[in-house]
C-alpha cells in the first residue's frame, strides 16, 4: 500500500546565536543563521525510508518565516516530494499549542496516512508538537519511533526505545509517529532532487488566507503559555584539578570536599 505521509521540520536559530526579545518573550530571528532542526531530519529519513518501501508520496511542512523555504528545499534535496511554508505575521509568537493547532489545520487539508515528526527541537526540547497534532487530530501516536513498517493496509507496526527497553506497537491508520533523535543517519542531499526545485516548484507558501483561522486561536493571542521573566545565566568558569593519589576512597573524599567548597552539594 502506497503511503501518504506528512513530515514536519522546524527551521531553527543556530543555537550559538539564540537571542530573546526581552518585551515579548520570543526568539529575535532577524540576522541569525537558521538550520532545519537536526532532529527532524531523522523525520524526513524515517519518512523517506517508508516511501522507498512502500510507494506514496512525502509532503514536508513547516511554520516559519519566508526564510525557512531554504530548509523545504533541503529536505526536497533529500527526496521529499513537496513542501508548504505556512507563513504570516500572524502565526508569529506561537507557543506549542498555537504551532500544533496550525499544524493541524493546514495537515487536514492534506492526503495523509502518516504524520512523522523529530523528537524535539534543539532551539527548545519541549517534545510537545508531535503529541498537540495528533491530539488536533484526534489520531493515535507514538513517541521515540526507531523503526516502523506496514502490517496491512490499515496498520502500522511501530518500535520505540525506552531508558532500557523496546516496545512494540501496532497503529491503525492514519496515526502519527514520533522519531527517536540519534536513531538514524540522515541521507546526503542529491543534486538531481535539487534541481526539482528549480525546474517544478513544488513548493507551496499558504498563509492564514489560505487557512482561515481565528486570530484568537494563532500566534501570541493564541498562546497560553506566558513569559514571566528572562535571565541569562553567566558562565562558570571552567577549572582542571587533578587529584594525584591513588587510594579510590581517598579520591572520593577528595571529590565530594571540592564540590562541597564550590557549594555544588549539600550535607
Amino acid at each position: 500500500m502506497p503511503l501518504n505521509i506528512v513530515v514536519g521540520i522546524k527551521w531553527v536559530p543556530n543555537t550559538t546565536s539564540v537571542n530573546i526579545d526581552p518585551r515579548t518573550g520570543t526568539l529575535i530571528r532577524e540576522g541569525i543563521p537558521s538550520v532545519v532542526n537536526p532532529h527532524d531530519l531523522e523525520a524526513v529519513e524515517m519518512a523517506l525510508r517508508l516511501k522507498d518501501a512502500y510507494g506514496g508520496t512525502v509532503t514536508a511542512i513547516t511554520m516559519a518565516p519566508p526564510s525557512a523555504i531554504s530548509g523545504l528545499e533541503h529536505v526536497i534535496g533529500m527526496g521529499t516530494d513537496k513542501g508548504i511554508l505556512i507563513s504570516d505575521r500572524v502565526f508569529a509568537g506561537a507557543d506549542t499549542l498555537a504551532t500544533s493547532y496550525v499544524l493541524a489545520k493546514t495537515i487536514e487539508r492534506l492526503d495523509y496516512d502518516l504524520i512523522v515528526f523529530g523528537q524535539e527541537t534543539i532551539d527548545s526540547s519541549t517534545a510537545h508538537i508531535g503529541a498537540q497534532v495528533a491530539s488536533w487530530l484526534d489520531i493515535p501516536y507514538v513517541y521515540y519511533v526507531t523503526h516502523a513498517e506496514l502490517v496491512d493496509d490499515e496498520r502500522l507496526r511501530v518500535k520505540r526505545v525506552l531508558e532500557n527497553a523496546y516496545e512494540t506497537y501496532e497503529l491503525e491508520l492514519p496515526a502519527l509517529i514520533s522519531v527517536a533523535m540519534h536513531s538514524l543517519n540522515p541521507r546526503r542531499v542529491k543534486v538531481s532532487n535539487k534541481l526539482k526545485v528549480k525546474l517544478e516548484n513544488p513548493i507551496d507558501t499558504w498563509s492564514n488566507k489560505v487557512l482561515g483561522l481565528d486570530e484568537n486561536c494563532i500566534g501570541l493571542k493564541g498562546s497560553p503559555t506566558a513569559l514571566s521573566k528572562i535571565e541569562t545565566v553567566p558562565k562558570v568558569p571552567r577549572k582542571n584539578e587533578v587529584f594525584e593519589g591513588k587510594d579510590a576512597k581517598e579520591a572520593a573524599r577528595w571529590i565530594v570536599n571540592k564540590l562541597l567548597e564550590e557549594d555544588l552539594i549539600k550535607l
